[in-house]
């Protein structure tokens, strides 16, 4: 079955850096889009970044262009999210979902708190 098991999330500055990081198993890796999620505290659910099946094209959420770059390695079957200039209105629970948008099947998440 589809799994998706995040790792790298922390508690950070603001101003920090963090990678996050999202191995796929039980599926095709290869063959689908990825992208990455994130529910703030009493929030739903916020699209923040998406990347097509061979990782030539890329997109973002306003909210992090320009200090969030995604990327993938199908030989690894790993999706991975790069933040930088990370700023307390950042802090979520991030996961990884399958497929462009907040609605495919996503792993459990992991915890990124910003603050001083």
């Amino acid at each position: 079955q589809v799994q998706l098991v995040e790792s790298g999330g922390g508690l950070v500055q603001p101003g920090g850096s963090l990678r996050l990081s999202c191995e796929a198993s039980g599926f095709t890796f290869g063959s689908y889009a990825v992208s990455w999620v994130r529910q703030a505290p009493g929030k739903g659910l916020e699209w923040v970044s998406g990347i097509n099946n061979g990782g030539g094209v890329t997109g973002y959420a306003d909210s992090v262009k320009g200090r969030f770059t995604i990327s993938r390695d199908n030989d690894r079957n790993t999706v991975s999210l790069q933040m930088t200039s990370l700023k307390p209105e950042d802090t979520a629970m991030y996961y990884c979902v399958l497929g462009i948008g907040t609605s495919g099947s996503r792993g459990q998440g992991t915890q990124v708190t910003v603050s001083s």
